[in-house]
């Protein structure tokens, strides 16, 4: 039987209310029951991934449940609590996140920036995989390196001569440097419109012909273009695109289906129109509205669309991961140029800027700040891959953009400014999804302690959504002190949940937390997260 004090029901009237109360009363405080939101894997196809397997269940844990034996504290369901003191908040973050999952590993730690002392911890220095939370140390990264108002930009040069009647001699250069932001999201008019404004420049600068090709230059990164630790089963899925210095859209291509008129055969048409080779057998079925469609890349290189839709049906649009970003660019760019009545003789295909090619335009990204915070609030692994190698590449020694550059730039970020302990961060990505990425709740504490002083500051608590109010947290936390308060990053997989970033306690402090789970029970962790983000937005001494 549990045993109910005075003063745990006048806390947990404090914050469920009274009626709440007695109903807990009532039943004992079950340990089950608590309120569930909606998983980040529920958010729109670019958040993250799913990943295998799980940790061991924590010795930490054991340990936590000892400290705790001395003072026993009781929970509502679906309840947060108001502590007063250092000791109660332990005890109470303590007990939500090991009462609630039933296997796993928990790494946590709770910080006070106001006052410099650490108010909970347990296996700080464990090395857990974080999920998106990676993305807090690429965004820290990029800031630290370029600053919150750096812009990224696409060039388009010519190598040949262009003489009077706009007829460029030679080829066009496309030229990738490293740019998330060349797509829909930030350029009005669909899937084409980065590319239709970079197109309208060149017009713009009198060319109208060109007798030769357009040269996909992709080489400001490694040509690898999937990370190492992306597992193959990931690789036909928008959130797992394919990396390249000249990316488009996410590198997701659009397959469109309608009907064809009069019983013919249906008409696919990509989004943007790109020198992807589409082979489509679907046909046209007389009277219905439905669709069944098979869209797939074969090793060819081929878009293959099969299966029927029916002559009643809207147009069917099906995402695709591009294969080959750069040359995929190209094409779009191509096809936007012949849009404005600029021939090109060749087709696109990859190479390098040659010596002396002389600059025809170029197309700025969006500031770093405006990209950050599209990543973190969205959780777009695409922009994490690049900014990770865009910073790895301003590090490097040749000037080429990889993983491994960037992984050791962090290190060092890490290390000499942030002050974590060496090996505390293994980088193989820049967005979370590899299998291989390993974090120590610690060092995440220490990356948030660095950025909340740092001169872009202002850009990084602005990049991350805020608890029942926008992105991946407006679901959760609701009407408890952490809503519109509690400001954060989200990492959410089949074994990993995790939560990092601050809070602002009712005493005015500002905490900064990382709680990283590993495990399968992550319904139950994520729900224990919740409490905790609650709690500390409660806590006053």
């Amino acid at each position: 039987m549990q045993i109910v004090t005075a003063e745990i029901v006048g806390r947990v009237r404090a914050v469920v209310g009274a009626g709440a109360v007695a109903a807990a009363v009532a039943v004992g405080f079950p340990a089950c029951g608590w309120a569930q939101g909606d998983l980040e894997g529920q958010a729109p196809v670019v958040a993250e991934a799913v990943l295998p397997g799980a940790a061991a269940p924590s010795s930490g844990a054991a340990r936590a449940r000892g400290a705790r034996s001395t003072r026993a504290r009781t929970l509502a369901p679906a309840s947060y609590t108001a502590p007063t003191s250092e000791s109660e908040l332990e005890s109470d973050v303590g007990l939500m996140l090991d009462s609630r999952v039933r296997s796993g590993t928990w790494g946590a730690i709770v910080v006070s920036l106001t006052r410099g002392d650490t108010l909970y911890s347990i296996n700080a220095d464990d090395e857990l995989q974080p999920a998106s939370n990676m993305k807090l140390y690429t965004t820290a990264l990029a800031l630290d390196q370029f600053g919150a108002e750096h812009q990224f930009s696409t060039d388009v040069l010519r190598s040949g001569y262009l003489d009077s009647d706009g007829t460029l001699h030679g080829n066009l250069v496309l030229r990738g440097g490293g740019d998330p932001g060349l797509s829909s999201r930030y350029y009005q008019g669909g899937a084409s419109a980065a590319m239709d404004v970079l197109a309208q420049l060149v017009a713009d600068a009198g060319v109208k012909r060109v007798t030769g090709s357009i040269i996909a230059d992709a080489t400001a990164f490694e040509g690898e273009l999937v990370p190492d630790g992306w597992l193959d089963r990931y690789l036909q899925s928008s959130y797992a695109a394919r990396v390249s210095a000249l990316s488009l859209n996410d590198n997701i291509v659009l397959v469109a289906v309608e009907p064809g008129k009069n019983g013919h055969a249906a008409i696919v048409s990509l989004e943007p129109a790109s020198d992807i080779p589409v082979a489509s057998s679907v046909r046209t079925v007389a009277g219905k509205r439905g669709a069944r469609i098979i869209v797939r890349n074969t090793s060819r290189g081929t878009v293959e669309v099969r299966g029927w839709i029916g002559s009643r049906s809207d147009t069917r649009r099906y995402q695709l991961v591009v294969e080959k970003p750069a040359l995929f660019t190209a094409g779009a760019f191509r096809h936007a140029l012949a849009a404005r009545g600029i021939t090109v003789a060749g087709s696109a295909v990859l190479g390098k800027t040659p010596p002396g090619a002389r600059m025809v335009t170029s197309l700025a990204s969006p500031p770093l700040d405006r990209l950050v915070s599209a990543m973190n609030r969205e959780s777009i692994n695409h922009y994490a891959e690049l900014l990770f190698r865009d910073a790895g590449r301003a590090g490097s020694r040749d000037g080429v953009g990889s993983a491994a550059d960037a992984n050791a730039l962090l290190q060092r970020f890490m290390t000499e400014k942030v002050g974590a302990r060496p090996g505390s961060v293994l980088a193989a990505d820049g967005s979370g999804l590899s299998v291989l990425d390993r974090v120590t709740p610690r060092s995440l504490v220490q990356l948030l302690a660095f950025a909340h002083q740092a001169p872009w500051s202002d850009a990084f608590h602005a990049s991350l959504p805020v608890a029942g109010e926008s992105e991946l947290l407006r679901h959760r936390m609701r009407r408890t002190p952490a809503e519109g308060n509690l400001h954060a990053k989200t990492g959410t997989t089949n074994n990993i949940i995790s939560l990092g970033g601050y809070v602002t306690a009712r005493d005015g402090e500002l905490l900064a937390f990382a709680l990283i789970y590993n495990g399968h029970d992550r319904w139950r962790a994520r729900q224990a997260i919740d409490q905790v983000g609650a709690t500390l937005a409660g806590f006053t001494r």
